[in-house]
């Protein structure tokens, strides 16, 4: 026998004697039905670029990756909403796997079962490094103002997931320094905390919370409480341009009890009492443009009681909303309704009922098309008569048009009654009326349509950023008056435009670069005809 042929030989039995070791597992509806106990849970991370793919063996990949310091395995456990010997559930791992995509540092988690015997499940839980230091400048422009700064940013800080950050910021509105800490596990409990510090050129703020959130449909408490304090000039704009200013000192302070008989029958009903302190002074600003009056303080407290239920229908896709990258959607229905109580014996500057109510629902039409609604409202009555009274509404509609491109068609209204002064609603550039100034419009109620044919496309930038592009159409107004006065209305205002998308591939700073050209097709002459605009946001 020659030597090839011993060789060949010797593949040919290891073959064999791999086949007939190797056990086919059991599909996870099999597992569950067998009342399967889940054994070792090995978590494997998977750095920023993979040696394997030729695309990404490029010395400053390998540089990038030994500069990045990977997320530790006690982060990614924090996470878990399993343990070892807990019943095997695909459910809780699905809904773990989207707990993980929440986080801003790893991408594309993914949890499988990687051995079975007498009756347990070894499982596996892969996620991929994401880089997550930000040092460098930032530029933004849209409604016609740019946005400069710069920035010190960590998502991942040596690995235990905190997130700390310091950055300036330059905007129409002011300077800014800010200063922001998260930490999504407080030493791996699940209780999390954020904290905010600002200091601008016309006040300053600071935001605090710290909660133990319903972290899963089947959790059973949450508790936390928050305060956020602002001190601050607001100005009032017309037509994209400031008429006036007002100081205004907010501070609203909450802490909350929720309880959940956890999930039953497809269901999650979940209760929470709290108590909330909200108050809002105003005064002239400084050298401001003075007005005939200002918007009246305002001093609530009061406990109140919020009933949610949650509908246990989600899925996943792929370019919608992002590029390349795995996007939850929930289908189910899920509604929320607070009511309040104020009362000059608590404290409170009047009587007064408080009434917050929401709702959305998904739905799928079949085909690639997928329809999603929502709602909300929020009223005080007091004296007699609604105050500051906001009913919102909205739909997004989808139809993937092919593996690459997607037409995307949504619309958004809110209408208000008796709204308190600084309550104004705008639209504008800002806020998506493409064309258009910041703040263009104003009154007390407004809607917007948005039309897009969305393009993904096989390309990337350096391996760094998948690139994709639209074309859209906006249209929206605003109307009714409001308390500073009346606004030149100015009809129903359009534009069209097309644009170009930068999805962040391989960082967790933020998932998709917007650079766009848009046309107004109305509005008064002295706006410019053509509005560029450059802006980071979550989604396309």
């Amino acid at each position: 026998m020659s030597g090839a042929q011993a060789l060949a030989l010797l593949a040919l039995l290891a073959k064999t004697g791999a086949a007939a070791n190797a056990v086919e597992l059991p599909e996870d509806t099999e597992l569950e039905a067998r009342g399967t106990r889940i054994g070792t849970i090995a978590i494997r991370v998977l750095p920023i670029f993979d040696p394997q793919s030729p695309g990404e063996r490029k010395s400053i990949f390998r540089l990038a990756d030994r500069l990045h310091v990977d997320t530790r395995p006690s982060v990614i456990e924090a996470q878990l909403l399993f343990r070892s010997g807990d019943p095997f559930s695909r459910r809780v791992c699905d809904e773990t796997e989207r707990n993980l995509r929440a986080l801003r540092f790893v991408k594309e988690p993914e949890i499988r079962v990687i051995g079975y015997h007498d009756g347990v499940a070894d499982l596996e839980v892969i996620t991929h490094e994401l880089w997550t230091t930000n040092p460098g400048v930032s530029f933004s422009r849209s409604g016609g103002s740019n946005t400069t700064g710069f920035e010190l940013e960590e998502l991942n800080l040596l690995g235990f997931g905190k997130h700390l950050a310091f950055d300036y910021q330059n905007d129409i509105d002011r300077s800014t320094y800010t200063l922001t800490w998260k930490d999504p596990n407080i030493v791996g409990s699940r209780w999390r905390d954020e904290l905010e510090l600002t200091e601008s050129d016309d006040g300053e703020g600071q935001a605090l919370l710290v909660e133990r959130p319903f972290f899963s449909l089947d959790a059973r408490w949450s508790a936390g409480f928050a305060i956020v304090h602002d001190d601050s000039i607001q100005s009032v704009y017309r037509l994209g341009h400031p008429v006036a200013e007002f100081q205004q000192d907010v501070l609203v302070a909450d802490a909350r009890f929720g309880w959940s008989k956890g999930l039953h029958g497809g269901w999650t009903r979940r209760w929470t009492g709290g108590l909330r302190h909200e108050k809002s002074q105003f005064s002239e600003a400084p050298d401001g443009s003075a007005f005939a009056s200002l918007p009246d303080d305002r001093s609530l407290s009061y406990p109140y009681l919020r009933l949610e239920r949650i509908q246990d229908d989600f899925d996943t896709t792929r370019n919608l909303d992002l590029i390349a990258r795995t996007e939850d959607q929930h289908f189910g229905i899920r509604y929320a309704i607070e009511l309040g109580w104020a009362a000059t014996t608590w404290g409170s500057d009047r009587n007064a009922a408080l009434l917050r109510a929401e709702s959305r629902r998904g739905f799928r039409l079949g085909s690639g098309q997928s329809l999603f609604l929502h709602g909300k409202l929020t009223s005080r009555f007091e004296g007699g008569a609604t105050r500051d009274a906001l009913l919102s509404g909205g739909t997004r509609y989808y139809r993937q048009t092919s593996q690459r491109s997607t037409f995307f068609a949504a619309i958004t209204a809110d209408v208000g009654q008796d709204l308190d002064a600084d309550h104004e609603l705008l639209l504008g550039g800002d806020n998506g009326l493409r064309g258009y100034p910041l703040r263009y419009q104003t009154g007390s109620g407004r809607a917007l349509m948005t039309i897009e044919q969305r393009v993904y496309t096989r390309y990337s930038l350096w391996q760094l950023a998948d690139i994709g592009g639209a074309v859209f159409l906006d249209m929206g107004r605003a109307w009714g008056e409001s308390a500073f006065g009346p606004t030149e209305n100015l009809g129903w205002l359009k534009d069209v435009g097309f644009g170009l998308r930068l999805g962040h591939s391989r960082s967790g700073l933020g998932n998709v670069i917007h650079l766009d050209v848009a046309f107004p097709l109305d509005g008064d002459r002295s706006i410019s005809e053509v509005q560029f605009l450059v802006q980071t946001k979550r989604s396309y």
